[in-house]
């Protein structure tokens, strides 16, 4: 005569097992569900455990940190440091492939006028090569500047957010030296000119005091006409897109903010995109010339 486990006893109550695990047996129960769970589906809770499920139910009702103007909270501003690495990682290209790889890829206007579009952002992340004293400040400076204040217009404005403020002033600097220059540039002096015109606006929304920023604008916008060989027009352009890109996500109302700061920045994308493909940028320069004359 054979006997029977207590589980397999008639009227013996069956050991309970997980339910996600069938063939491991638990007397653990989850405190939110009450279904019995085994250590690989255990989650400290603030009394006793709970399940997977539970757990991630209860995450969906717990509201996400964000920035201050939308998008979700930076604790690392990936995007500063990507953008700093591809302009470091392109200056070494231009020392190493020389002049070659700056006339093919800097924001020339005849070209981008033949169709070579894409010098408008290309010629962005170039800088002057290394062959004097200001060569080496030019790219200096611009990742300074980037450095310093990139990563706090981050923590307010979210990755994406800082991201198109700065190649939508980047594309503003160059379209500017599209449309008012015959020579070619390079530099991310324009998107440095738009982080600056952010600082500015970020700085009023929040009620702090601007005047610092005001102060560094007007000094190196002097600067910009007193040094002989800088692109006016690239800083300006970029500086002037900045402070609208970053006036409509500082400024739009809280609800609907996203839609609203996404389609205040593909208008501001479509004027650039119609400046490039319906000016006539000899004509522009001609003009000028004429009224200076």
């Amino acid at each position: 005569m054979t006997t029977q486990p207590p589980s397999m006893q008639p009227g013996a109550v069956p050991v309970p097992t997980c339910y996600r695990h069938p063939e491991r047996e638990t007397y653990v129960r989850c405190q939110r569900c009450d279904r019995p769970i085994c250590p690989d589906c255990m989650r400290d809770a603030a009394v006793g455990f709970q399940c997977v499920e539970c757990v991630r139910d209860g995450n969906k009702d717990v509201r996400q940190a964000k920035a201050v103007f939308g998008g979700a909270a930076v604790s690392v501003p990936r995007v500063t440091w990507t953008l700093l690495a591809i302009n470091v990682v392109a200056y070494f290209g231009e020392i190493v492939l020389g002049g070659d790889f700056v006339s093919e890829f800097n924001t020339a206007p005849g070209a981008i006028e033949q169709g070579e579009w894409w010098r408008l952002l290309t010629g962005a992340f170039l800088h002057l090569r290394p062959t004097g004293t200001f060569a080496i400040t030019h790219i200096l400076f611009n990742m300074w500047a980037l450095w310093a204040i990139g990563p706090e217009l981050e923590r307010r404005l979210g990755h994406v957010r800082f991201a198109a403020l700065y190649l939508l002033s980047a594309l503003g600097g160059s379209v500017a030296v599209f449309l008012f220059s015959i020579y070619p540039s390079v530099g991310a002096s324009g998107a440095i000119y738009g982080l600056f015109g952010a600082l500015f606006v970020v700085s009023r929304r929040l009620g702090y005091d601007a005047r610092g920023v005001v102060w560094l604008i007007g000094i190196n916008v002097v600067l910009t006409f007193l040094i002989p060989g800088i692109s006016w027009q690239g800083h300006l352009g970029g500086l002037v897109i900045g402070v609208l890109v970053s006036a409509v996500f500082a400024y739009a109302p809280e609800k609907n903010r996203n839609t609203i700061q996404l389609a205040g920045a593909l208008v501001i994308l479509a004027i650039l995109v119609a400046a490039v493909v319906l000016g006539d940028p000899y004509a522009l320069i001609a003009e000028i010339e004429r009224r200076i004359g």
